[in-house]
């Protein structure tokens, strides 16, 4: 729900609706909405972790590692729509932290991969700012159906641009 409508419209009632049961059932479970809101998030931030390190860090070769960042922008299009409508609560209570850890956790990753390039730790981490700010322009710009229609060559060829723009080698 939270891809499909953002945080604002995880509400109980069309929740429970939706999903076929009655509001008390849902509140066996949950306490509140903020409840249901945590545990979402909770679970959404311990999927990315572990494709984060699933995907990334069982890759030894850092170019490697930063390219496959890239490549998966164009698939596991559900994390990245909740990633994109959290990005745009970010100013939510219960939102803003989760959004701080990832994004930290993520260019550490990006970070530590541009040092074993070669790049001093400062220029390190601007190049792993930069390639992050690249990714949620991208996904910000999907969120506003503001991205042309490219075919899957096209797309790739997109991906392959800004690989090469980006990591060096």
């Amino acid at each position: 729900m939270i891809a499909e409508q953002g945080v604002q419209a995880l509400a109980v009632e069309p929740l429970a609706r939706r999903m076929g049961i009655t509001k008390g059932s849902f509140y066996w479970h949950f306490s509140s909405r903020e409840a249901l809101l945590q545990r979402a998030l909770n679970r959404w931030e311990e999927h990315d972790s572990r494709n984060l390190n699933n995907a990334l860090g069982e890759i030894s070769n850092p170019r490697d590692r930063l390219v496959s960042f890239f490549r998966r922008v164009g698939k596991e299009k559900l994390t990245h729509e909740v990633y994109s409508e959290l990005c745009a609560a970010a100013g939510h209570a219960q939102v803003e932290p989760v959004l701080e850890r990832v994004a930290q956790r993520r260019m550490t990753h990006l970070s530590a991969a541009f040092e074993e390039l070669g790049l001093d730790p400062v220029a390190a981490r601007y190049q792993a700012r930069l390639t992050y700010s690249v990714y949620l322009g991208f996904l910000q710009l999907q969120r506003q159906n503001q991205t042309p229609s490219l075919s899957s060559e096209e797309f790739d060829a997109y991906i392959e641009h800004v690989i090469n723009t980006l990591i060096p080698g």
